[in-house]
């Protein structure tokens, strides 16, 4: 299974609000915080409207 580590790698203070809670949906509560979510649509979605806050890596998930 692939999933996704996603780094905050900027600030969220000045952002429009939408943006904010994208942050906070994704669990990303300060530059610096790494949160893990499989890889779907919906979380893409997410990532494609903070793009520039955040830093993206796939890795693969063995099956258990």
């Amino acid at each position: 299974m692939k999933m996704l580590r996603i780094r905050q790698t900027r600030s969220g203070i000045g952002r429009i609000g939408k943006q904010k809670k994208v942050l906070r949906a994704l669990g990303l509560k300060h530059p610096g915080s790494v949160v893990e979510h499989a890889d779907t649509a919906v979380i893409r979605g997410m990532i494609r409207k903070v793009e520039h806050l955040v830093s993206v890596e796939v890795i693969e998930r063995e099956s258990e």
